[in-house]
Order: structure tokens, then C-alpha cells, then sequence
């Protein structure tokens, strides 16, 4: 079983990506389970075809602690198990904390234990805190993939997620897979991303065009693999689901000083 958490700065698409990603790869016949690592409580709605799904804090304090594992964990497009971590009540308590009762009380109720090719982690934004880290920090995930685009931002975030990588990689044994351009259909964008990945010592695994298709199915509450499997869009998530299956190319990431990415950036012209 591979355990995979996706990383990326907040609103890069992380969500959506995980989702439609993993919809190729159950379509190659790959048993799944998505953790959903996000207050919000999005990432599997696509795959549960818009289910508002309880999530396992809310779980938690309407029902106690005597629960089974069908009331927090469904079942979605072409086999797809998803579970939502959830968060505390706005305002009060720690988010990242939601992750860890909930992996601890999936490994208690046996949610591991199934016969599953993959387990996804589609986790909140960057690495700044300790609870949002903890796929990495406990080795829950073995292989990282970060979401980015061609943008300023994103590709700090990148390369910050990168620091924490590298900073657990010897404790957690956790390796970085690559960076998945999530398109911003940014000038030069192939070229800067793939510059990046290679100063941080791993590699772009796709570029995903941007496409007015994922909307299209986000809408109908579907992945596009799933809404319109004919599409071009399609193919570009069935053949990142290919590479991910097929990677072998796992790193302790090198990550940059700022003052190094700003050079890359300008290099490209991002910054004047």
C-alpha cells in the first residue's frame, strides 16, 4: 500500500487534483481511500458525486467515541473510499489536530487494514504547523507530491513545503515524488517549473493544462473522468495517474534560499 499526501499553497488546486487523480487510477483498477486533511471538508466531494459527508471531529462530538467505521468512511466513483477529518468550531482549537484523532482512529477502526493500493492525504496548505505536517512528521505518507502553478507564491510554497520534507525525511523516512504543475497558464510556465523542481533536486511529474472542463465537472459534482471521460482533460489526469503509478523517483528535496528561488524567478521573468 502507497501512502500519498498532496501538499501545495492554499487554493492551488490541491482538492480537485487529488480527486481527479485518483479517479484515473481507480480507473486502472487501484483500490483508494482519500483522507480528507482540510477544515473545509472538500476533498472528496467529487468523488462522492457532492455528498456533504459527516466529517469525523463532527462525528466525534455528536456520537462519542464508540463509532464505526461506516458512519465516517463512504464509498464514491469506481470504488473510491473517502473519509473527512474535519476541524474544530471555527475559532476554537487547532485544525491540525483533526488530522491526527482522525488517522489514529482510522488505524483503530481497521480502516488500513482493507486491501487498498493507495491512501491519499490531500492536506491543507503549507507546512507551517505541526498538525498540518503530521503525515510527514510520522511517516503516515511515504511519497509527497507538491501541487504548484508557474506563480510567485506557489512556488514559495513549493519550495517551504520542501524545507519540511527534508526536515523529517530521515525520522519519517518520507520522499518527495515531484511537483504537479496545476496550470495558471502563467508566461513560461513549463520552463520555470521544471527549473525549479530541478534546483530542489526532483523532477515536474505533469503539467495539467487548464481547462474549462474541470469547472464544468466540479459544477456537477463530479471529477472530469467521471463527467466527460472523452475530453482531452481527461486523458492529461488518466496520464498523470499513469505517472504517479510509475514514478520511481523519490528525493530528500534540496530546497533553496529565498534569495536562489528569487534569482530562478527573474531568470524567468517573473521578477523584475
Amino acid at each position: 500500500m502507497r501512502q500519498v499526501a498532496i501538499y501545495g499553497k492554499g487554493g492551488i488546486g490541491k482538492s480537485t487534483t487529488t480527486q481527479n487523480l485518483t479517479a484515473g487510477l481507480a480507473e486502472m483498477g487501484k483500490k483508494i481511500m482519500i483522507v480528507g486533511c482540510d477544515p473545509k471538508a472538500d476533498s472528496t466531494r467529487l468523488v462522492l458525486s457532492g455528498l456533504a459527508q459527516k466529517t469525523v471531529l463532527d462525528t466525534l462530538r455528536e456520537e462519542g467515541e464508540d463509532i464505526d467505521l461506516s458512519s465516517i468512511l463512504k464509498t464514491g466513483y469506481a470504488g473510491i473510499r473517502g473519509v473527512e477529518s474535519g476541524g474544530p468550531e471555527p475559532g476554537v482549537g487547532c485544525a491540525g489536530r483533526g488530522i491526527i484523532t482522525s488517522i489514529n482512529l482510522l488505524e483503530q477502526l481497521g480502516a488500513y487494514e482493507e486491501e487498498l493500493d493507495y491512501v491519499f492525504y490531500d492536506v491543507l496548505g503549507d507546512v507551517v504547523c505541526g498538525g498540518f505536517a503530521m503525515p510527514i512528521r510520522e511517516g503516515k505518507a511515504q511519497e509527497i507530491y507538491i501541487v504548484c502553478s508557474g506563480e510567485m507564491m506557489a512556488l514559495y510554497a513549493a519550495n517551504n513545503i520542501s524545507k519540511g520534507i527534508s526536515k523529517y525525511a530521515n525520522t519519517g523516512g518520507v520522499r518527495l515524488g515531484g511537483l504537479i504543475c496545476n496550470s495558471r497558464n502563467v508566461d513560461g510556465e513549463v520552463g520555470l517549473v521544471e527549473a525549479v523542481a530541478k534546483e530542489i533536486g526532483t523532477q515536474m511529474i505533469h503539467f495539467v493544462p487548464r481547462d474549462n472542463d474541470v469547472q464544468r465537472a466540479e459544477v456537477n459534482k463530479k471529477t472530469v473522468i467521471d463527467y466527460s471521460p472523452d475530453v482531452p482533460q481527461a486523458d492529461e489526469y488518466r496520464t498523470l495517474a499513469q505517472k504517479i503509478d510509475g514514478n520511481d523517483m523519490f528525493v530528500i528535496p534540496k530546497p533553496m534560499a529565498t534569495e536562489r528561488l528569487e534569482e530562478i524567478l527573474m531568470e524567468h521573468g517573473i521578477l523584475d
